[in-house]
């Protein structure tokens, strides 16, 4: 059963008068928040932000990121963990069997209600070089999961400008795009004067030792002279399937 129809059903027994509107508080505070001692999940949040907690599953212990899961599990339909090992997903196999582990994203997602994708409005992600796919697959699966069409261009750095230049056409047709690379990240400044979209750009830890494990693709992307570049963290492809998400389903 979901959050949303607990909710619903609290509110038919205020309605039909088998529950007081005391009782009806006192089961809704319960209904928001599952306190676990560790950790204490917000259920209230797929219907602020739309949808449920994601789940960081990297520093916590196997027991406890399952534990997370599980329950989440048991009152969403879909559910996202990140940064997540095969040793927690195979924990977890047994009480979600229908979950998958994307292993390149490091992501374990449980689709049970998949939400509608919208073909005309997609989100490109777009990487460098081949050492980012792995963050750019975090981004890409997070913007499918939470109810996008995406395309992926994976590749095209500017060491090789006419690969990403002979796909132009098809980047300018996404609504939001995703740029990732490492080294100096000189990729989301190229494509950011290419385009009339919004532009996430994910620096990565990809790079030699003067990359300072992504400093320098970060700094160089916050410093984009090309107007309409947003930056998020090294390596969070998460953060940047989020952001496309919501910009995305703007209307």
């Amino acid at each position: 059963m979901s959050y949303e129809t607990d909710i619903h059903d609290l509110l038919e027994a205020y309605k039909s008068g088998d529950l007081s509107e005391d009782e009806v508080i006192s089961r809704f505070h319960r209904l928001n928040v599952t306190d676990l001692g560790y950790a204490c999940l917000d259920h209230d949040r797929s219907l602020r932000r739309g949808f449920p907690e994601v789940v960081y599953c990297e520093g916590k212990t196997i027991p406890q990121a399952a534990s997370i899961l599980t329950v989440l599990a048991s009152r969403h339909a879909n559910v996202l963990g990140t940064r997540a090992s095969r040793e927690l997903y195979e924990t977890v196999k047994p009480d979600l069997p229908e979950a998958l582990y994307y292993e390149q994203a490091r992501l374990i997602v449980l689709e049970k209600e998949p939400l509608p994708k919208d073909p005309d409005h997609k989100i490109a992600v777009i990487t460098a070089g081949t050492s980012d796919v792995p963050i750019a697959e975090e981004a890409a699966v997070t913007a499918e999961t939470m109810g996008n069409e995406v395309m992926r261009i994976y590749d095209v750095g500017v060491a090789g400008i006419h690969r990403l230049l002979g796909r132009v056409e098809e980047i300018r047709s996404a609504n939001v795009i995703i740029v990732i690379a490492g080294m100096e990240g000189a990729l989301a400044s190229v494509v950011g004067g290419l385009v009339d979209k919004p532009v996430i750009a994910v620096p990565t830890s990809v790079g030699y030792g003067a990359n300072f494990k992504g400093l320098s693709a970060l700094l160089g992307m916050l410093n984009s002279c090309s107007a309409g570049v947003a930056v998020v963290n090294i390596d969070n492809g998460f953060g940047a399937g989020r952001m496309a998400s919501i910009i995305n389903h703007l209307r």
